[in-house]
């Protein structure tokens, strides 16, 4: 029954701290949407490069005969379409969650 007061107790005391609404801390500033959609359209060029870069390795790779030269440009490659999907929803999120969708 003890329990029960304390509970009671407990839910009283948190009724009453105060819950205000989020504010953003940039106060609107434009400076940190622009910086953020610079951020986005440079990772995505820096996919794109890594993806083409390792293409060129492959070529390279296969067309000299040498192995370990074609196998690291496959796995650039690989690693490159990682970056691009991890972009693709950090975009989307950033988007949402600051409302610096540009």
């Amino acid at each position: 029954m003890q329990s029960l007061h304390v509970a009671t107790g407990v839910a009283a005391i948190l009724a009453e701290v105060p819950n205000p609404a989020p504010k953003d801390p940039t106060g609107g500033s434009n400076g940190i949407s622009l910086l953020l959609s610079y951020v986005k359209w440079g990772a995505l060029i820096a996919c794109a490069i890594a993806a083409l870069a390792s293409g060129g390795l492959m070529a390279v790779g296969k067309l000299s005969n040498r192995p370990d030269t074609a196998e690291k440009g496959k796995s650039a490659f690989i690693w490159s379409l990682g970056g691009v999907i991890a972009t693709a929803i950090a975009i989307p999120l950033v988007n949402s969650v600051f409302s610096a969708a540009n």
